[in-house]
């Protein structure tokens, strides 16, 4: 066979886990979102605490396998997806599931990315001139802190926190490391409501997901951003000085 057509091949066998990706999340939005919602979850509670209750361990490792596929596919319903993980196992252990499964599909994604498209577009970044060079050498520069900083600012969308390090060139021991403390404190903020869902079931009430913006809340996050920020704040400032 030769290189001309084999080539093609390899190409489209290193996009295949991205384009399954795209297809399923596609897919699942128009799909899932009525079977990934609170109303759902509301509906199964009792369902779900039995099975809980009857098979921990089962209960367990389903919970974070369907979790890991939501993060993974990028699907509709993370954000439920924690809330049960604090109804279900209560702030710990489920703050330690939410937050690990969340890594792994976070993982999952973010190395399809850098298969398939990653690693090609930053040999193109490190060959280039010009701006699209500096950019990259200013991200590679503050890695960890700009790591960080996707992860710790809640207006920042998980997916897009999963995709960029990839089409950087982030290596995936720093995405991650960096993934699993950024979203330490997002995750334990829901799985605490999560946890408190039984009154809220009894009440016939919604849970309040606006509570990470609230000032008690956000402000120790905004502190955490700050602090994460501070090597980029120092690096410019003694680039300025020199």
């Amino acid at each position: 066979m030769t290189p001309e057509r084999t080539a093609p091949k390899s190409a489209l066998a290193r996009r295949l886990p991205l384009i399954i990706i795209a297809a399923v999340a596609l897919v699942g939005a128009f799909t899932l979102r009525e079977h990934l919602s609170f109303d759902a979850l509301a509906e199964n509670r009792e369902a779900l605490i039995a099975l809980r209750d009857q098979h921990y361990l089962l209960a367990v490792l389903g919970f974070v396998a369907i979790y890991v596929v939501i993060v993974a596919f990028s699907l509709p319903g993370a954000t439920i997806a924690t809330l049960t993980g604090g109804f279900l196992f209560g702030v710990f252990p489920g703050a330690l599931f939410n937050i690990t499964a969340a890594t792994i599909g976070a993982t999952l994604i973010f190395l399809a990315v850098r298969w398939g498209l990653g690693e090609r577009l930053v040999a193109r970044m490190d060959a280039s001139q010009g701006r699209i060079h500096q950019i990259r050498e200013a991200i590679r520069e503050n890695e960890l802190s700009m790591l960080f900083l996707i992860r710790l600012v809640p207006a920042v969308p998980f997916f897009v926190a999963n995709i960029l390090p990839a089409l950087v060139g982030v290596s995936p021991l720093r995405f991650i490391v960096t993934t699993f403390l950024g979203i330490i404190p997002g995750g334990v903020v829901y799985t605490w409501v999560g946890a408190g869902l039984g009154e809220v079931f009894a009440r016939g009430e919604t849970p309040n997901l606006g509570i990470i913006f609230e000032p008690h809340i956000l402000g120790p996050i905004l502190g955490l951003c700050a602090l994460a920020a501070l090597p980029i704040v120092i690096k410019a400032i003694r680039g300025g000085k020199s």
